[in-house]
């Protein structure tokens, strides 16, 4: 593997940054079916693409750089250099989810119809995105024995971090996780569910798998001895679980949040 797909001259055009645009524009025809589905204008995907992608962008690389504050704050020239990897998934949630609170309120429309129009294309998304992370030897694993274990070149983080010595492909499992978690959300897509059920399922689905990948990434961000991943993962799910009550339970009295009889 190599992180570089084709090199003209000056002009590289790398598989991360290619699996982000993919990811970006199959994301935004399965969203639009979605909004379409929901009696909505497809079309306000696009918008709400404009400012989600950036914010995105931002917030997973801030979140990344936070938490490797010792590297970055020596090597400050680095900090924006995102096709060397260093994309956080939580700190681009986040944002996102702020942005799309924000838009929906602008745009009239509930923000859970919209989060959960998203929820399939960003874990599609995602599932693009490590393909990229596995050619760019970033977001790696530990070392292993197994016959499935991976020597990433010098110059990548796995190769790097451990040089001649099979890792984990732990890419490839997330990879394989997320694609499953994929295959439910869209099989369910056109079930009547509360709002809310398919973005805090595709929530729940992936801070699981996140949780215990996180035993075999050999990158972890750390808060002190603890792996940030599983302690916000573990969070994510008591959240979206105490919300998924609430929304079933709403929807089973025939109320919304407010104490109104539910229009839809």
């Amino acid at each position: 593997m190599h992180p570089i797909l084709v090199q003209i001259g000056p002009l590289s055009i790398r598989y991360y940054s290619l699996m982000i645009i993919i990811g970006i524009v199959v994301g935004i025809f399965i969203a639009r079916s979605n909004m379409r589905l929901r009696g909505h204008s497809p079309d306000a995907v696009l918008d709400f693409i404009v400012y989600a992608v950036p914010a995105g962008i931002i917030g997973a690389r801030l979140y990344y750089v936070i938490f490797n504050w010792d590297y970055y704050g020596r090597n400050p020239s680095e900090i924006a250099a995102i096709w060397h990897g260093g994309l956080a998934i939580h700190g681009a949630i986040i944002a996102g989810v702020i942005v799309g609170f924000l838009f929906s309120r602008r745009k009239g429309f509930g923000f859970w119809e919209l989060a959960d129009s998203v929820a399939p294309a960003l874990i599609l998304g995602q599932t693009f995105g490590r393909f990229g992370n596995f050619m760019n030897g970033d977001a790696h694993g530990v070392p292993t024995d197994l016959p499935w274990g991976v020597v990433f070149p010098p110059g990548t983080p796995a190769g790097n971090q451990y040089p001649d010595t099979p890792t984990h492909p732990v890419m490839i499992y997330e990879l394989i996780i997320n694609f499953l978690a994929f295959i439910f959300l869209w099989s369910i897509r056109k079930k009547h569910l509360p709002d809310g059920t398919h973005f805090l399922l595709y929530l729940s689905l992936y801070s699981i798998g996140r949780f215990f990948m996180e035993f075999f990434r050999g990158d972890s961000l750390m808060l002190g001895p603890l792996r940030m991943a599983q302690i916000i993962g573990v969070a994510i799910v008591i959240g979206s679980s105490i919300l998924l009550y609430r929304r079933y339970l709403m929807v089973k009295t025939g109320r919304t949040a407010k104490g109104k009889k539910r229009l839809r």
